[in-house]
């Protein structure tokens, strides 16, 4: 299975013919229609340019929210797709991302399906930084409303169950990775490719491979953005390090 790095962030013009990276998922039509969201509650993502805030590719089902198709949504400025109450705090938040004054955010949106039904959503924002540290893109991950509340409320029940132990809080919020499958998370989030991962690894092509394949699954990510995006989401990072470090209390 061959696998690529985080791809260029540049903002995508919506022309027909217009070459984009697609993004790997599960199966499943691609075409708009009418909204699946309530059958499907599961997070889903998009990469954002710094640029213009548009979309420059997207899960289908991240596309399907909308009603569109994943090249219907390419080109789209993300605040015209997502409406926070406070609508000039969703641009400052990615301004924040940019100069690297927060790591990630977490903001409550509404948006509207194909049909003009409105949706409550919690969106995280996560910036993509290259070797250098600069802006490469962002990673949005969408997360409908009737599914928030369930994982906030077990976040909850995790960080009391974690502060009577004496843990830290956020240690009961995420997974708990091998040594090795920290390395290779923080490979993955600094843009590594599997040759590269292997080469430092001292693991075999295919072995990177295994690793990655179970981490999309624990993760319940489609591809390695995402994964990353969901890494960064649950807190599994340290702040402000480059390269990413997965934090010493998710590493058994």
């Amino acid at each position: 299975m061959a696998t690529t790095s985080f791809p260029d962030a540049s903002p995508s013009k919506n022309k027909k013919g217009a070459a984009a990276p697609a993004v790997p998922a599960r199966p499943g039509p691609t075409g708009s229609g009418s909204h699946r969201g309530a059958a499907s509650v599961r997070a889903c993502t998009a990469r954002v340019s710094p640029g213009d805030l548009t979309v420059t590719v997207a899960e289908p089902e991240f596309a399907r929210r909308f009603g569109m198709s994943t090249d219907e949504i390419r080109g789209r400025r993300i605040l015209d797709l997502l409406h926070s109450p406070v609508p000039v705090r969703m641009r400052k938040k990615f301004t924040a991302l940019s100069t690297g004054a927060c790591r990630r955010f977490t903001e409550t949106v509404t948006y509207r399906d194909g049909g003009g039904r409105e949706f409550m959503a919690e969106v995280t924002g996560v910036a993509v930084r290259k070797p250098s540290g600069a802006v490469s893109g962002f990673v949005v991950s969408l997360l409908r409303a009737e599914s928030a509340p369930r994982a906030a409320g077990i976040r909850r029940a995790g960080e009391k169950r974690g502060t009577q132990r004496g843990t830290r809080p956020e240690a009961a919020d995420g997974p708990v990775l091998s040594v090795l499958d920290a390395q290779v998370l923080e490979g993955v989030a600094s843009g590594e490719s599997t040759a590269q991962l292997a080469s430092r690894l001292y693991l075999s092509r295919q072995g990177v491979e295994y690793r990655v394949g179970q981490m999309f699954r624990r993760f319940d990510a489609p591809n390695r953005p995402a994964l990353v995006a969901r890494a960064h989401a649950l807190g599994m990072f340290a702040a402000g390090q480059w390269p990413p470090r997965v934090l010493p209390d998710r590493v058994r």
